[in-house]
């Protein structure tokens, strides 16, 4: 398999996956995506927020575009902006890497940020992205069961692969 090959399987994975919780969560109550639960971000909604927030980031380093606005993350979130926002960004996300060859999947990028310096090719930041991505899913399913959500969907990478 080609390197471009798997990153737009990646790339479309994570549109899927973000596809499948913005549905899941759509049908929940505002007062359960804001309720407070102990978590790197203290409710549902913050956390779908910050993982808009840093595809958003990533989005623009990858896209080598300077249109990277940052999310707020401590006010009172409107549910249906942040879910449509980041379902929107991660359509982006599926649709650039698709148009790009090994070439543009391997050209260097050069960060320098407040936090970190580095230079790596945009497949790198990519898979970050996709990482940082699942590991707050897996909070969010981890907080929603702390607080009776307990029909979240399966969002494997293999079930994408194995379920078209």
């Amino acid at each position: 398999m080609s390197l471009q090959k798997f990153m737009a399987n990646n790339a479309n994975y994570h549109y899927w996956v973000t596809e499948k919780f913005v549905e899941w969560l759509s049908e929940k109550s505002d007062e359960l995506l804001h309720k407070e639960v102990p978590s790197s971000f203290n409710s549902i909604i913050k956390t779908v927020n910050h993982i808009w927030g840093t595809d958003e980031y990533w989005y623009s380093i990858i896209a080598e575009v300077e249109q990277f606005e940052g999310r707020e993350e401590n006010t009172k979130l409107d549910i249906k902006e942040v879910l449509a926002g980041v379902a929107k960004r991660a359509k982006k996300i599926s649709q650039l890497i698709n148009s790009y060859n090994e070439a543009d999947l391997s050209k260097l990028v050069k960060i320098v940020s407040p936090w970190f310096e580095c230079e790596l090719p945009k497949y790198e930041y990519l898979q970050h992205l996709i990482n940082h991505a699942t590991y707050h899913r897996g909070q969010i399913v981890t907080m929603g069961r702390n607080i009776g959500i307990t029909d979240a969907p399966m969002t494997d990478y293999n079930y994408f692969n194995v379920n078209p």
